[in-house]
């Protein structure tokens, strides 16, 4: 298994493709703007390979010393075969040093697809992320917040929706301070 940094164009359509088929439509940002931040520096876009093969997709927002995983996906027929574990221990290893987070659907709010979202949470926390006691409304998502060895608070998270698309968006993610 192997993080490959974006850059051909068959890669970004590959990326295009399972990041459109992975993530419901409201979670889903335009992709031309994941493309225009990853090219003034603040996104890095990762390529999942296994025995050569496309396997899934990385996307990070950077800004300082934070790295949030803005979305992790592994393609659909390679799902529960380990791919996604060793992939997100390979993020893990190459932002050492970095304050490593990522967002989930909130396992506090009512949903049809609560049982995915446990899955998903039970996931990330057996492979080496752990609960940060932060919750956002990203838009009209609830998310709570997990890290991998590292603190943060509300506004060093929402700085990072700031630097990396502007301030707009980042007043569109407002703090939970109360599970429901």
């Amino acid at each position: 298994m192997r993080l490959i940094q974006a850059g051909t164009l068959s890669q970004w359509r590959k990326i295009r493709k399972l990041y459109k088929s992975a993530f419901p439509g409201y979670e889903q940002k335009p992709f031309y703007l994941i493309w225009l931040t990853h090219k003034k520096g603040c996104a890095d876009v990762w390529v999942i390979e296994e025995e050569g093969d496309f396997s899934g997709l990385a996307i990070t927002m950077n800004a300082g010393d934070m790295v949030l995983l803005d979305y992790f996906a592994i393609a659909e027929g390679k799902r529960s075969s380990g791919i996604g574990g060793k992939a997100l221990r390979e993020l893990q290893g190459h932002y050492k040093g970095k304050r490593f987070f990522l967002e989930i659907e909130s396992v506090y709010t009512q949903a049809e697809n609560l049982p995915e979202r446990i899955r998903r949470k039970r996931f990330y926390l057996s492979n080496g992320m752990t609960e940060m006691k932060l919750m956002a409304k990203v838009f009209q998502t609830d998310m709570e917040v997990l890290g991998y060895n590292c603190t943060l608070n509300f506004k060093e998270y929402q700085s990072v929706y700031d630097q990396a698309y502007g301030k707009w968006v980042a007043k569109n993610i407002t703090e939970i301070t109360s599970r429901a």
